[in-house]
């Protein structure tokens, strides 16, 4: 590999127009193709076959009327009183336009649908009256009917008594003789006559009451189901009481607006009109604003704060260099790194799914490792033009060593960001395959255009005064002494304590997706978020739809009772502040529900009230129904746990992939243990700062925190990948310095020494600007990009300054020799992959300086007797 590099510079330095056009033709090409395929970028996170997902797609499938994401419009008064008429005709109108839009399935006013709420309460009351007045009506015509009874039971006994008279009387007419008999007979006749058409009015007189009695009964019974079905009402509106869409003062009315698509699906140019209509709403004395799930945009790519970064950057490289033109060779090549592989990505837009995130984290690795990797084969070719080589000799040899460890870091960057895919999540996959591009076109331009450019500078990248001293560098003066032990140990336990106290708060790290609360306080999603939190409750920030699985469908009739059953069951869970019936779907065998839950979108009871839905099961006449649980706060707690499942996985596949690449690199256990456990502190000191201060709001007016909140779900999963690659870089530039003095001759604790020294300028400038380039996004106006800026900048901050440069040597010094142990049998079966790029350099003896120089290389100085030079030992290095 270096041999090829020296090669590549070679040719760069040889035809450096062509390189130089070869790559402004391939930005121009990058740009073409984003122009003609580039497509939408998404504002939102989402994960397939989650929980929330699942319910989601049987929603489309069997409650079409219920599918589709909500977005949330708040409209408020200026001066805090309730809205006039006129106001909300103007209301009706805005969303009326809303409603048009492509995308849009309806707009709702809260005036109208509070109505309805108002109106069903009012109906309850009116029906309720309505049944007392029918039954004191039934109860009244019941009396009457009951004293018809008792006169024709009274009717009834007097005909009895009668007719016994007379049958009497026809007994002993018979007894006498058939003679008196038939005499009696024919004078009781009459009176038999009158008897019977009595008998007949009896009998139709209770004919008529028992239709009576049958209407009274049939009404009591209808007036039982009305009042039934009423109760059943009454109990729904009761458990829906405190779910509101216009404020108890009137002031703030809650517009909502249903997507054809889930939230995540929606397009972002249906946001953006909504949005874009809401800025430029001209409804008098009335404020409009848009909720985080509408407003949710794609933040800038480089904003103040980055260019302030880059700024710093250019700063830093100018106070290293003292040339302006040389400071810029890494600016500028940095940027063609970053033009081309955006551009490039980006072109592929149209055919996979990008969120807003993905391009900014590849124009933040870009520019940072874009820069380090030029600045580092730019300072080797320095170092060489000084000792007297020749311009294009240096190019190549600086390619060939400087060039081949750059190859190898940013191979590590790579390899851990490609590492992200195998979480199986695929926004998080392509956030790391965004960056591995960014890093790979970062390598090209590294080694190509670099040296390209160096070529085309000539000796101007030296200042004056150097180019007149070339060849006359003198000695360099490298340490001769090791450290001394007490020294190694306080640095060794101080540094460990230390950053074992700044990692405490990740043990309460919590992890979430940003919401309207972690907005800028002057934008529209924070300021509808702070409304509804105020006017209507928190938990109107994160309504819940809850869906419940029946074991069979119901009857229409039952459905009611059903919805009744089940919404107490609901609303028994802690912390549900209100259960609101949607409906049921088609065939009835699915019941949705909304829930308002007491606390917000991100709160750890809401998070608790989630996981007690999804394990609920409800009783119902048929069986026991199961309850799914959807919507965006639904959503953001299972990106958030599924992202917290796949963390140790990745993290015991970059642990792993640490130790075996810094085995092959150092050919040593010891080194590679030390150096993962040195990343592992790392990783864990950044979450602890970023813990302190985005979810507990320490230094929060420092880094524009104004509400505290989750930490970014993705973000941890992310920095270990960034922060592997990025420790690997200073552990490489600074240990490959150790074991070269070691290899050379000086002892184990004395090669400590003199490779902190060889390497620490340039790893120093080059963590000062990465951590300038980061720390830039921290002052994005993205909720989403600031954590991302702050945890990185201050992973490399805590990783180069206090692992690399203070821990790594002192546990070097104490393990001493041992630090180099290596089976030979080993030794034999590692491939000697040569990153310092020895074997190019005695191939190249000029790379040493101009014959006759004093100058004998960072390493080549006498080593003075307390050097005590390996002891007998043998190094195992090869090279």
């Amino acid at each position: 590999m270096a041999g090829l590099l020296y090669r590549l510079g070679r040719f760069s330095a040889r035809r450096h127009w062509l390189v130089i056009i070869a790559w402004v033709v391939i930005l121009g090409i990058a740009g073409v193709t984003y122009s003609l395929f580039a497509g939408t970028i998404s504002s939102s996170i989402t994960i397939p076959n989650t929980k929330t997902s699942q319910v989601q797609d049987e929603l489309a499938d069997k409650f079409p009327s219920a599918n589709g994401g909500n977005g949330t419009i708040v409209f408020e008064t200026k001066n805090g009183k309730a809205f006039t008429e006129a106001q909300k005709s103007d209301i009706a109108d805005f969303l009326g336009k809303v409603e048009k839009l492509d995308g849009v399935k309806g707009a709702t006013s809260g005036f109208d649908t509070q109505q309805k709420l108002d109106d069903q309460r009012q109906k309850i009351v009116d029906g309720r009256k309505q049944i007392s007045d029918g039954r004191a009506k039934i109860a009244s015509g019941q009396q009457q009917l009951d004293a018809k009874k008792a006169e024709l039971a009274s009717g009834k006994q007097q005909l009895e008594q009668a007719q016994q008279q007379l049958d009497e009387k026809k007994a002993q007419a018979e007894a006498a003789g058939a003679a008196a008999a038939a005499a009696a007979e024919a004078q009781l006749a009459p009176a038999q006559a009158q008897l019977d058409a009595q008998q007949q009015q009896l009998t139709s007189g209770q004919a008529q009451l028992d239709a009576a009695q049958k209407t009274i009964d049939e009404n009591t019974a209808k007036l039982d189901t009305s009042e039934q079905q009423l109760e059943q009402g009454s109990k729904l509106l009761d458990l829906s009481k405190d779910i509101r869409f216009v404020s108890s003062n009137g002031s703030a009315v809650i517009g909502t607006v249903q997507f054809t698509k889930s939230t995540y699906e929606v397009p972002a140019d249906t946001k953006t009109a909504i949005a874009d209509d809401a800025d430029s709403a001209d409804i008098s004395g009335v404020d409009v604003y848009v909720s985080n799930d509408i407003a949710q945009g794609v933040p800038s790519i480089l904003g103040p704060g980055e260019i302030g970064g880059v700024i710093i950057a250019a700063i830093v490289l100018f106070l290293m260099l003292r040339t302006i033109i040389g400071a810029a060779v890494p600016l500028v090549s940095a940027v063609l790194g970053v033009g081309v592989a955006s551009l490039a990505a980006l072109s592929f837009s149209s055919l996979v799914e990008f969120i807003s995130v993905t391009p900014v984290l590849g124009v933040m690795l870009g520019l940072a490792v874009g820069i380090d990797y030029s600045l580092f084969i730019l300072n080797r070719h320095r170092t060489q033009l000084k000792q007297g080589m020749a311009v294009h000799e240096s190019i190549g040899l600086a390619n060939g060593t400087s060039g081949n460890a750059v190859v190898f870091a940013g191979a590590t960057v790579i390899v851990a960001l490609l590492a992200l895919n195998i979480t199986g999540i695929p926004f998080l996959g392509l956030m790391g395959t965004v960056g591995a591009v960014a890093v790979f076109f970062a390598i090209l331009i590294a080694t190509s255009f670099t040296p390209a450019l160096l070529s085309l500078i000539g000796m101007r990248i030296l200042r004056k005064k150097e180019r007149a001293s070339i060849g006359d560098t003198d000695s360099i003066r490298v340490p001769n002494k090791p450290m001394s032990t007490w020294r190694a140990v306080i640095t060794l336990v101080a540094g460990v304590a230390v950053l074992g106290t700044i990692a405490l708060p990740a043990t309460q790290m919590r992890l979430g997706l940003p919401t309207g609360a972690s907005e800028a306080v002057d934008s529209s999603q924070y300021k509808a978020y702070k409304a509804l939190d105020d006017e209507f409750g928190a938990g109107q920030n994160g309504p819940l739809l809850v869906v419940a699985n029946l074991p069979k469908a119901v009857s229409k009739d039952d459905v009611t009772a059903t919805e009744v059953t089940i919404g107490q069951a609901i609303a028994k869970n802690d912390d549900v502040k209100a259960v609101l019936p949607i409906g049921s779907s088609k065939d009835r065998d699915i019941i949705a529900f909304q829930v308002k839950p007491a606390g917000g979108p991100d709160s750890v009871s809401t998070e608790t009230l989630v996981k007690d839905l999804r394990e609920q099961h409800v009783t119902v006449d048929d069986g026991r129904a199961t309850l799914g649980v959807a919507g965006n706060a639904s959503a953001n707690i299972d990106v958030s746990e599924k992202l917290a499942n796949v963390l140790p996985l990745y993290l015991v596949v970059v642990v792993g992939l640490s130790l075996i690449i810094l085995i092959i690199v150092f050919r040593s256990f010891l080194v590679p243990i030390t150096a993962t456990a040195g990343f592992i502190l790392s990783v864990l000191a950044s979450f602890g700062g970023l813990t302190a201060i985005y979810q507990w709001g320490w230094l929060g007016s420092v880094f524009g925190v104004h509400d505290p909140a989750p930490i970014l779900s993705f973000l941890p999963i992310i920095e270990i990948g960034i922060l592997f690659g990025l420790a690997m870089d200073y552990q490489l530039f600074l240990v490959s310095g150790m074991r070269e003095a070691y290899a050379h001759g000086a002892s184990a604790k004395v090669a400590v020494q003199r490779g902190l020294h060889a390497g620490r300028a340039v790893v120093t400038a080059a963590a000062i600007i990465m951590i300038s380039v980061f720390a830039g996004f921290i002052f994005s106006d993205s909720s989403t990009i600031k954590p991302i800026g702050f945890g990185l900048a201050f992973g490399v901050l805590v990783d180069a300054f206090v692992v690399r440069m203070l821990l790594i040597p002192a546990a070097m010094h104490l393990l001493g020799q041992s630090a180099w142990w290596f089976p030979k049998w080993l030794d034999r079966i590692v491939p000697d992959v040569d990153v310092e790029g020895a074997k190019l350099e005695r191939t190249h003896p000029a790379g040493h300086g101009a014959e006759g120089s004093d100058h004998h290389g960072s390493h080549a100085a006498a080593v003075e007797p307390d050097a005590n030079p390996h002891e007998g030992h043998t190094p195992t290095h090869r090279a």
